[in-house]
C-alpha cells in the first residue's frame, strides 16, 4: 500500500471460540500492510500485551454469570446484540473521529445488530463467520425446513432419514439444532443470517476444497463477495489468543507415549455435561485400554468444581495411562507424533485443526453449528466417526478401538486424514488455497473509500 495503510476495525465475541479466529483475521490483515483496531468487550478481554502491532479498544459493561451461562448460547447472542449496541457506537464514533483512514468494520456474524450500526455511521460491515460453510448454509435453510415440517413430532420415528434439502444431514441432525424454543431459535438465526445478507462482504475460516460441494448454494443465498480464506491457524496460531490458561505438563506427557497411540480428548471451552454423561466419558476411556489425554475444562462437568465426581478405583485402573489437565495447547498436541485420535465436540476451530494436523475424529456434538461439522466429519469427509448414541461406555469403547487400531475401516479413515494433512501442508507451501480469496479480500478493503471522504 501507499501512504499511511488503511485501517480496518474488528469486533470479536467474547468466547474462545469465537475470539480465536477474529485475532488470527486481525493478524493476518496486518501482515497483509492494515492497521488494525480491536474493539472488544471486558469479558474474556484479549491480552493486549500479546499483540502490541493491534490497537485494543475496550467497552462498558460486564455478562453477568447469569447472562454467561454458556447453556443457552442464542440467548447470550440476544443479551450481546442488545447491551453492545450502545458502547459499540460510541466506540466506532470516537475512532471515526480520530482516524480518516478507516476502511470498514468486521464483526462476528452472530453480532447481527452491528449491521444497522454500520449503516447508521456510514461504514461499511464485512462478516466473519468463525464456523464452517456447511453450517452456515444449514442456518439460512432451517426456516424452510420448518415449514417442510422437519421439525414435526410426527418425523420422530424418521430421525435417520436424510434431509434431501442438505445431504448428509439427517433428520435428528437438524431437531437437534434448536434450543429452549424453536421460534427463538430461528428469530435469532434469521438475524444472523439477514444480518450477513446486507454486509459488503462475508468471510470464512475455511478452504474450498473442503466445502466445495456447499459453494454454488451458499452463492444462492448470499449475494455478496465471500472469501474462503482458511485455515486462519495456518497463518498465525490460535496459542496466544486462548483465554484459557495451557498445562504445558500434558507436552511433557506425550513425549513420553509412543507414536500415534494417544487419543486426546476436549470437548472444547463452553460444552457441559451431567455427571452421568462424564461417568460414561470416563469409563468408555478406561475399558478401550488406549492412553489417553483427556482435558476436563473446570465447569465441564456440571456441580462440580473439577475431578471430584470421578471415583478412587478409575485412577487405579487407568494407571499412568491416561493424563486429564485442565486445558491443554492444542495445536501443539495435535500436532504431537504420539497423537493418533481426537475425541472432539465438533467446534469448528478444533474440527479445522484437526484435518490439518491428520488426526481422524471421534465426534460428539453438543449444540448448534456442531451437529452440521460431525455429520460432515462422519458422513462427507470421512475423516471421523460421530458417535450416534450420546455417551455410552458401550460404543465409547468400540469407536475408539476402531479409530485407534482397526485395520480395515480405523485404517481408512487414518489414511484419509494423512492425505488431507499432505494436501493442505504442500498447499500452503506453494501459496495455494487461502492466496487468492485473501487477495480479493484485501483488494476489497483497499479499495473502499476513506471514511473521511
Amino acid at each position: 500500500m501507499e501512504g499511511d495503510p488503511r485501517r480496518v476495525i474488528l469486533f470479536p465475541l467474547p468466547f474462545q471460540g469465537h475470539m480465536s479466529p477474529m485475532i488470527q483475521l486481525a493478524n493476518i490483515l496486518h501482515s497483509r500492510g492494515f492497521a488494525i483496531s480491536v474493539i472488544h468487550h471486558e469479558y474474556n478481554s484479549p491480552d493486549p500485551c500479546k499483540y502490541p502491532h493491534l490497537s485494543f479498544h475496550l467497552i462498558p459493561g460486564g455478562l453477568s454469570q447469569y447472562q454467561a451461562d454458556k447453556s443457552d448460547p442464542l440467548r447470550l447472542f440476544q443479551l450481546l446484540n442488545i447491551d453492545c449496541i450502545g458502547p459499540i457506537r460510541d466506540c466506532l464514533g470516537k475512532l471515526l473521529s480520530t482516524h480518516d483512514d478507516v476502511a470498514c468494520i468486521i464483526t462476528d456474524a452472530n453480532m447481527s445488530s452491528s449491521q444497522a450500526i454500520a449503516e447508521d455511521i456510514g461504514i461499511p460491515r464485512i462478516v466473519l463467520r468463525t464456523s464452517s460453510a456447511c453450517s452456515f448454509l444449514t442456518f439460512a435453510t432451517l426456516p424452510l425446513l420448518r415449514e417442510k415440517g422437519f421439525y414435526s413430532h410426527d418425523l420422530d420415528s424418521r430421525r435417520e432419514d436424510p434431509v434431501p434439502e442438505l445431504p448428509p444431514l439427517k433428520v435428528k441432525d437438524i431437531q437437534a439444532m434448536q434450543f429452549r424454543s424453536l421460534d427463538i431459535t430461528l428469530m435469532v438465526l434469521s438475524n444472523i443470517i439477514e444480518g450477513a445478507k446486507t454486509a459488503s462482504g462475508l468471510i470464512f475460516n475455511t478452504f474450498h476444497d473442503l466445502e466445495e460441494p456447499n459453494l454454488a448454494n451458499l452463492g444462492e443465498h448470499f449475494r455478496l463477495p465471500t472469501f474462503l480464506i482458511g485455515p486462519f491457524h495456518k497463518f498465525f496460531s490460535a496459542a496466544s489468543s486462548s483465554l484459557l490458561a495451557q498445562d504445558r505438563n500434558s507436552v511433557s506427557w506425550l513425549d513420553t507415549q509412543e507414536t500415534g497411540c494417544v487419543l486426546y480428548v476436549s470437548f472444547g471451552s463452553g460444552a457441559t455435561m451431567n455427571e452421568k454423561s462424564a461417568m460414561e466419558v470416563a469409563w468408555g476411556l478406561a475399558n478401550s485400554e488406549q492412553p489417553f489425554l483427556w482435558v476436563v475444562r473446570p465447569g465441564l462437568v456440571q456441580g462440580s468444581e473439577w475431578l471430584e465426581w470421578l471415583p478412587d478405583e478409575f485412577e487405579e485402573v487407568i494407571s499412568q495411562r491416561g493424563c486429564i489437565v485442565k486445558w491443554a495447547p492444542q495445536q501443539e498436541v495435535l500436532s504431537h507424533p504420539a497423537v493418533g485420535g481426537f475425541w472432539t465436540h465438533s467446534g469448528w476451530n478444533s474440527t479445522l485443526e484437526s484435518i490439518c494436523e491428520g488426526v481422524p475424529m471421534i465426534c460428539s456434538s453438543f449444540s448448534g453449528d456442531q451437529h452440521v461439522n460431525s455429520r460432515y466429519v462422519n458422513d462427507a469427509w470421512r475423516l471421523g466417526i460421530k458417535l450416534e448414541c450420546g455417551f455410552e461406555r458401550e460404543e465409547i469403547e468400540s469407536v475408539i478401538r476402531m479409530i485407534m487400531l482397526d485395520r480395515d475401516q480405523g485404517q481408512e479413515i487414518r489414511e484419509r486424514a494423512l492425505c488431507w494433512k499432505e494436501k493442505i501442508d504442500v498447499s500452503f507451501k506453494t501459496d495455494g488455497f487461502s492466496s487468492q480469496p485473501l487477495n480479493a479480500l484485501s483488494d476489497l478493503i483497499s479499495s473502499i473509500k476513506s471514511s473521511s471522504a
